[in-house]
């Protein structure tokens, strides 16, 4: 199967205070990366953007600095929970010829979620990378038991007609 790496949000702006097990987070992105370019298949940086404190170019809207970025990357910008809404997302994919999508980033409980179940709707294939999407500790939950839950509910969703997993980062494996 033909799959693409999209990574959700991981922004400096986002990153202040820094989410649950970040620096793990983003190595573990960063390994999916370097897995996903020498595989061939595309990597794609998704931003939200929003007036105010993620204004579009600003520093709080920047990608983090740890991540590895390379020149072919693409990159989406988003004003929505959803990475497909009015993005132009599912037109790249398309364009690739992806049939599943390794979805990895931040808010696990909001944008990572909400993609989750868009690319299932599109017809995707997903791979939640299990230990590589992170957020904030919240006064009903803590991160890990966000992470944990989400881990365990979004691939229970069988309606879509696709494929919901969730695996460890370094079971991922990008077809060559």
């Amino acid at each position: 199967m033909n799959l693409a790496l999209v990574v959700i949000d991981v922004q400096r702006g986002l990153f202040e205070p820094q989410p649950a097990d970040a620096d793990a987070v983003i190595a573990r992105i960063n390994g999916l990366s370097a897995k996903a370019r020498e595989a061939g298949a595309p990597v794609i940086f998704v931003q939200h953007e929003r007036a105010g404190d993620l204004a579009p170019d600003s520093e709080a809207w920047a990608l983090h600095p740890a991540l590895a970025l390379e020149a072919g990357d693409h990159r989406i910008r988003k004003a929505t929970p959803d990475a497909f809404l009015r993005t132009g997302l599912d037109e790249v994919l398309s364009f690739c010829g992806v049939e599943g999508v390794v979805l990895c980033g931040y808010a696990t409980e909001f944008c990572v979620d909400t993609t989750t179940r868009s690319a299932a709707a599109h017809g995707y294939h997903v791979l939640l990378a299990a230990d590589a999407h992170t957020t904030h500790d919240k006064p009903h939950a803590d991160a890990a038991h966000i992470r944990e839950h989400h881990n365990a509910t979004l691939p229970a969703i069988r309606s879509f007609g696709v494929s919901i997993r969730a695996l460890p980062a370094a079971e991922i494996a990008f077809a060559a």
